[in-house]
């Protein structure tokens, strides 16, 4: 580029002008690159020059000093613009104000960067001119970078997911596709053709473009095109009937920039952009604003009646051009240039290179332009880091019609909105969220929803669809002699689908593989990703490699890895019968059948004579009770209330126990009957033995790789008659000591076989099987949502049990039966162990009432008959512990018997009041008349 330069430099003589004075003025050069007839040359022209003589006006700024800009027609064309740009350095020129376009500010940047002259373009929009390449160049308008996240946002509110984009093949239209694609693919999107035109392209290239555009799947375009050629891509669209009914269509900022400087707009062009969805560069209304559209009414010397926001941002670059130099002014009086020393040795020359003089305040104005803050007519003048417009903002904006209306905003950094940045600016201040949102869009054609912004591509080619020629299980899909030319449970679950959808969608099934074996289907899935077939329809299991090429539908059958294995026979243990509980819980049952049964005992003993006898009868009691309720043949009766009682609840725990023990022991026998040394794929992995796997399965990756098994142990098996020969014969003849295979391939292999195999331990993956659609393909996400729907209204289930027949095998999930636990028990035997103890606790409570009644009567008998000697203790606490024991060990009616007996002697009528003293003093003569024992006489006559 720099080589370049230097050729056309050397192609032209610039005559060197000077600053002049007059009148006591000194005169700053300053110039401006645009094409002056073009939508944006329209409009920034008056605007310019309104504001240098409102700078000029102004006695508060750039006293004594006259700004003069020198205006400079590019006339569109790339060569001019670098020329002019080169006499404009020989005028001492301090900034140069420019150009509109992006392909001559990359350009004229060098030039700018080497003589040290800020560039400040209010019209070159090439996201690549913000990069350290350029750091004289400074940005008056908004970034391209910002402009087509703007429409990323929008594609994605929408929910698009393909978009095709029309644009001009230049650094202005190229650098900012390339972030379009950026910024979509953040969003899951992307762009699925780029249509380039070259600058000024004839109608005629355009209606290819767009014809070969149209014979795409996706119906949304983005057109970033120059504004003064723009239309002709809306009206060949309209010729070519895309601007109908299901296509969508936007603009970048150059459709608004030409309305909005046109003035009023002609039924033709209105005719042609109906329905258009466009951006426009936001400047907030402001009395600025409006005092500038006041005196762009009152110009004279303007072309159209109307300006576009570009006169805006020029009339706001030479204020701040005119800030910045009366702050330099302030500080260094002297505006001075300098010879280029690279071009000293040139001075020689025809061309006088010489005269190109470097800015030596360059540098320093470039500091203060880039840290002004002021507000203009545009809004806040501000630059970030990157030398971009801080709060990048665009109107989202719609034509019907007869002109566009406002249907949200966006913002960097907080997206889509109806409100405006001002509210947005403020809610964000006060931490408050705006979710996206846009007003009602008309689209083209105004069709009553919103497209859904692709169609099957109108190429007169059906959609074609790879479907596995598969040899085993032929049930799901396989060859057809019919019009479809595939049958199975895959293809009728995807025909019923594709009914379901609200738009037709031609197909053809082509075959995939040579009818001899099955085809490996990751090579199926990788044609898919190669765009070889459009999608695959068949029994195509979910895994996470293939999702990353292609894209699935939701999964329509549940399907899973699992083990296959030979019934085998194996021998029953003698002990077998102990298996169903652990030894914790027969000791547990053992302790409680004890315990219940001395609580029994207990509670009867004194009413029911079944419980009585000598000690030897009562211990064989306690011991039969106890084990024969365990098999409900026990022979006592129980009559106490609290016995019945706890016998009740015992009986109920011992029923849920042989209940349990029953089905545990069944299930034991049951799993020995289909018993094998296989237990699953950990034994199998543990195992040296080889491993059968379907042909064209994922299995082998998935063993080899995930489960790191040696490929020398699989074995592929093409055929039901191979899985058969492979199991019976075994790992030590030459066979297989299990297969791996998919649950729906073994269900059916189970049935087919009469149930001589058995699937043991747990399904090991969690899959499913889906249909194969392209990368990004919309037909993926609306097949899914009519599986869904076949799901909900049960077709699905009907169309399985058409084609599969159901397994009535007994499947092994688990060769191991868990024993039964006390964990399992434990709230059983606390109810009955709190249960036994309450009825104990209430039987010795009135027990000992019994007692203490009982024991009382017997005292006063004694006093009354003799007077009792008094002993020692311990001799007093045996004897009382003896009468207990025989207070207890008599039968409850003998007790009730004396106490009722008592209680008659108690309650009769006392002899007369007068005989009570005599009465007394003659039992105290009694008293005292026994015979004491020896002992005692000889202790009272010593």
């Amino acid at each position: 580029m720099k080589l370049s330069i230097v050729f056309l430099i050397s192609c032209f003589w610039v005559f060197v002008g000077v600053d002049g004075e007059a009148a006591g003025e000194r005169v700053i050069n300053a110039a401006a690159l645009f094409t002056l007839n073009s939508a944006i040359g329209r409009s920034v022209g008056p605007s310019l020059r309104a504001a240098v003589e409102d700078v000029n006006s102004d006695a508060t700024i750039l006293r004594n000093v006259k700004l003069n800009l020198i205006l400079q027609d590019t006339n569109c064309s790339g060569f001019l613009g670098i020329v002019e740009a080169m006499q404009l350095m020989g005028k001492d020129v301090v900034a140069v104000l420019g150009p509109q376009s992006s392909g001559i500010a990359h350009s004229i940047s060098y030039v700018m960067n080497e003589l040290h002259v800020p560039l400040l373009s209010f019209g070159a929009t090439d996201p690549t001119l913000s990069s350290l390449q350029y750091p004289y160049f400074l940005r008056i308008t908004m970034n391209d970078y910002f402009q087509m996240h703007a429409v990323a946002d929008v594609v994605a509110y929408f929910e698009w997911r393909e978009v095709i984009t029309v644009y001009v093949d230049d650094e202005y239209g190229r650098n900012a596709i390339s972030v379009l694609n950026d910024a979509l693919s953040k969003k899951l999107a992307k762009i699925s053709y780029k249509a380039a035109l070259p600058p000024g392209a004839p109608l005629s290239m355009i209606d290819d473009v767009l014809i070969t555009a149209n014979a795409l799947q996706s119906r949304v375009f983005v057109v970033h095109v120059n504004p003064d050629s723009g239309l002709d891509v809306f009206s060949s669209a309209k010729k070519l009937g895309m601007m109908s009914n299901g296509y969508v269509w936007f603009a970048t900022d150059w459709l608004p920039t030409l309305i909005d400087s046109s003035g009023a707009i002609d039924p033709q062009t209105s005719n042609v952009i109906q329905g258009v969805v466009a951006l426009r560069h936001y400047t907030p209304d402001s009395d600025l604003k409006t005092r500038f559209t006041s005196r762009w009414i009152a110009m004279k010397d303007k072309e159209t009646s109307t300006f576009n926001s570009y006169a805006l941002f020029a009339y706001d670059s030479v204020w701040l051009l005119a800030r910045a130099l009366n702050v330099l002014l302030t500080t260094d009086e002297n505006i001075s240039f300098s010879s280029d020393p690279k071009l000293v040795g040139m001075r020689g020359s025809t061309l006088n290179f010489s005269y190109m003089r470097i800015f030596n305040q360059g540098p320093k104005l470039l500091q203060l332009l880039t840290a002004m803050n002021f507000t203009g007519v545009s809004g806040e003048i501000r630059f970030n880091e990157d030398k971009d417009m801080i709060h990048p903002a665009f109107d989202i904006l719609n034509y019907a019609g007869n002109g566009f209306r406002r249907i949200g905003y966006w913002l960097n950094n907080s997206g889509l909105s109806t409100d405006p940045p001002e509210y947005q600016y403020f809610n964000r201040s006060n931490n408050s969220t705006t979710t996206a949102n846009l007003s009602v869009v008309t689209w083209p054609g105004e069709p009553a929803a919103t497209p859904r912004g692709w169609v099957i591509p109108n190429n007169g080619q059906p959609l074609q669809i790879v479907v596995p020629y598969r040899v085993t299980y032929p049930e799901f899909v396989t060859k057809d002699d019919g019009p479809l030319g595939a049958k199975g449970f895959c293809i009728d679950v995807f025909e019923a689908a594709i009914k379901l959808l609200p738009y037709p969608v031609p197909h053809r099934y082509i075959l995939y593989g040579n009818g001899a074996r099955n085809p490996t289907f990751d090579n199926m899935v990788n044609d898919v990703s190669y765009n070889k077939y459009g999608a695959a329809v068949g029994d195509v299991t979910i895994t996470e490699n293939r999702t990353r090429i292609v894209d699935f539908t939701q999964p329509y059958m549940e399907s899973g890895l699992v083990v296959v294995v030979l019934n085998n026979r194996a021998k029953s243990s003698p002990w077998t019968f102990l298996k169903p509980f652990t030894w914790q819980m027969w000791a547990v049952i053992g302790v409680f059948s004890l315990f219940v049964g001395t609580v029994v005992w207990i509670l009867e003993h004194r009413k029911n004579t079944e419980f009585r006898g000598s000690l030897r009868q009562q211990m064989a009691t306690i011991f039969w009770f106890s084990f024969s309720t365990m098999i409900f043949s026990h022979r006592q009766n129980t009559v106490s209330t609290l016995g019945r009682m706890v016998l009740i609840l015992w009986l109920f725990v011992v029923l849920i126990i042989t209940s349990s023990y029953t089905a545990s022991l069944a299930s034991i026998l049951t799993v020995q009957q289909l018993s094998s040394r296989i237990e699953g794929i950990n034994s199998l992995i543990s195992s040296t033995d080889p491993i059968g796997i379907q042909a064209g399965s994922f299995a082998f990756k998935y063993l080899t790789e995930e489960l790191k098994i040696a490929a020398s142990r699989i074995r592929t098996l093409g055929t039901q008659e191979e899985y058969v020969n492979a199991l019976t014969k075994g790992p030590g003849n030459g066979g297989v000591a299990a297969i791996v295979d998919e649950l729906p391939y073994v269900e059916m292999f189970l049935s087919s076989t009469k149930c001589k195999f058995s699937i043991v331990g747990q399904e090991f993956t969690k899959s499913g099987w889906g249909f194969v659609f392209q990368r990004g393909s919309p037909l993926a996400l609306d097949v899914s949502t009519a599986i869904l729907r076949l799901s909900e209204e049960r077709d699905l289930q009907r169309i399985h049990d058409e084609w599969v027949s159901s397994n009535g095998c007994t499947q092994s999930n688990e060769i191991t039966v868990n024993q039964l636990s006390l964990d399992s028990f434990w709230g059983l035997f606390l109810i009955c162990g709190v249960v036994s103890l309450l009825a104990l606790s209430i039987f010795f409570c009135r027990l000992f009432h019994q007692y203490r009644t009982y024991n009382n009567e017997t005292q006063q008998r004694r006093i009354q008959d003799a007077v009792v000697p008094q002993i020692s203790r311990p001799t007093f606490r045996a004897k009382r512990f003896k009468d207990l024991v025989e207070f207890v060990d008599k039968r409850e009616a003998e007790i009730e018997e004396v106490l009722k007996r008592k209680n008659k002697e108690s309650n009769r009528s006392p002899s007369s009041s007068h005989n009570s003293d005599s009465e007394s003093s003659h039992h105290r003569n009694n008293a005292v008349s026994f015979t004491l024992p020896e002992t005692v006489q000889h202790r009272c006559a010593n």
